[in-house]
């Protein structure tokens, strides 16, 4: 901390603000906010400093959206995430900031364009929360993107898009997709932590900043909330899609 100016704490402080801001409207745009962390802090290291933030985020967006989860979607997915978070951790006991935003930022472009031609050429989609037993293809579509969300949210924090993905073209509606994701991120994110201190990325410098920044989270939040209910469900979808897309920039051109 003693390093860091006056401006690099502000950006830190505007970015945390946007973890909270997109843990309440719009999942995904929380990618500016690692890539600014990765900006102003070595970017392997900024990981385990964020993901407190995070926590802090997905316990508030699950005091606000806990009864709009869609349980089975969760369970499906999980499974798959866990494969996900090892191998996200074992890619990360070798790999360096480069090669970690270089990929993570490949994988958002890619999805995000598979997102959108998905969309483009469905007739209709049924909403998850009301669908019946899954098909072989839903399974295996859970499973990929639950790998991926695993694997991007353990080498980057950055499974926020991957599964902001995953539940638009599951057909979420607004308050569904976010009390799902709200649910899904606490556990994920919680369960990170063993390896996140394992690996020496949360330290107690780390904590420490974290200290600092905390309480920022609270008013992206509460503007948050009070922005989610003015935006409709095209503008909500294609506000998701763009921050994935702007995050997977951000990583690609900034190696």
């Amino acid at each position: 901390m003693d390093t860091l100016t006056l401006w690099q704490l502000a950006a830190l402080a505007a970015a945390t603000a946007l973890v909270g801001f997109s843990k309440t409207a719009v999942s995904g745009a929380n990618t500016i906010s690692l890539a600014v962390f990765a900006a102003v802090l070595p970017a392997r290291e900024s990981t385990g400093v964020l993901l407190p933030i995070l926590i802090a985020g997905d316990v508030l967006a699950v005091l606000t959206y806990r009864r709009h989860a869609h349980w089975p979607t969760l369970l499906r997915l999980f499974p798959a995430v866990a494969v996900g978070v090892v191998a996200g951790t074992l890619f990360m006991m070798w790999a360096g900031d480069a090669a970690v935003r270089t990929s993570i930022g490949a994988i958002l472009i890619f999805m995000a364009g598979v997102t959108v031609w998905r969309r483009r050429t469905a007739n209709a989609v049924e909403p998850a929360a009301e669908a019946g037993a899954p098909t072989p293809a839903e399974r295996l579509k859970a499973r990929s993107y639950g790998v991926l969300g695993g694997f991007t949210t353990m080498v980057a924090n950055a499974g926020g898009p991957v599964m902001s993905l995953y539940l638009l073209s599951a057909g979420f509606r607004k308050l569904g997709f976010l009390g799902t994701s709200a649910w899904f991120f606490l556990i994920v994110n919680t369960s990170k932590v063993p390896f996140s201190v394992g690996l020496g990325l949360i330290d107690a410098r780390s904590l420490l900043l974290d200290a600092c920044l905390l309480l920022f989270v609270l008013p992206g939040a509460w503007i948050g909330r009070k922005c989610v209910d003015r935006i409709n469900q095209r503008l909500f979808e294609r506000l998701v899609i763009a921050a994935t897309v702007l995050g997977g920039l951000q990583l690609l051109l900034n190696p």
